[in-house]
């Protein structure tokens, strides 16, 4: 079942937002060659922490995991697509396309977003992914309107990627938020045009498109992460949104 947020709970999950999309800032601009990604593990616990929020994703099994996720961040690299728990031994190298995906829960409300790093030198396909990316994230939100539907978001995500040239990742959405992290519902990265759950003020979900060069297959791997099945680069953006009926706020923008 979907739950309406009421102002008072979307200034909360506002927020909450604000603190997320500040942490992730300042986790962008650490993303540097030498680093291991366990580095970005720690400074996003103690960023965090100072925000006085508590980490989302720390212990929470989501659907098709074998264990509870063991970290505060996922931090893929390359054709690692979500779900990566970070690694000591994992180093950040020059070229590689580095997705942070972070989630917090404050005062009982949870938000979450994602943002793909390109460490220089960028090679410029692969930066027309990411851009592509980040473009249908923005495309969709605009399409979070009331008396929209689902299925409106879903389609101009798919057709801003593939007008580019590059592939959605259909087995993974992204999903309704607030009390829980995932909640109803599933907001997918197609659709058609005026199809799905109409969108209604107070509604808040999670828009992300997962996006890939080669043709957006994945498998799951060991340790419960997504990785490309032909091992093309991936690139994942994503930001909590509010549907009101001034038009779609985003709950996570930085400051």
């Amino acid at each position: 079942m979907v739950t309406l947020k009421s102002e008072k709970e979307i200034a909360i999950l506002r927020e909450a937002g604000q603190k997320l999309g500040n942490i992730l800032q300042e986790l962008k601009a650490m993303v540097r060659p030498g680093l291991s990604t366990q580095y970005f593990e720690e400074e996003s616990r103690r960023l965090i922490k100072e925000s006085g929020a508590e980490p989302l994703f720390l212990g929470y099994k989501p659907a098709g995991a074998t264990v509870p996720y063991p970290a505060a961040l996922c931090i893929g690299l390359n054709d690692a697509v979500v779900h990566t728990p970070p690694d000591k031994d994992c180093m950040i190298k020059a070229g590689d396309v580095v997705k942070l995906d972070l989630g917090l829960r404050y005062q009982g409300w949870c938000v979450d977003s994602a943002v793909t790093v390109l460490v220089p030198p960028i090679d410029k396909k692969v930066g027309q992914l990411i851009d592509a990316t980040a473009l249908a994230l923005e495309e969709g939100i605009k399409m979070a309107v009331p008396g929209n539907t689902l299925g409106d978001i879903g389609s101009v995500i798919e057709k801003t990627v593939r007008a580019h040239g590059f592939s959605v990742v259909r087995d993974l959405t992204g999903h309704g938020i607030g009390k829980k992290l995932h909640e109803e519902p599933s907001v997918f990265n197609f659709g058609e045009p005026g199809k799905g759950m109409v969108l209604k003020s107070g509604m808040v979900i999670a828009i992300e498109p997962i996006t890939a060069m080669g043709n957006g297959r994945i498998r799951q791997v060991s340790d419960d992460s997504y990785v490309t099945a032909d091992h093309s680069l991936a690139a994942h953006f994503e930001h909590t949104v509010a549907i009101t009926d001034h038009g779609p706020e985003v709950l996570t923008a930085i400051s």
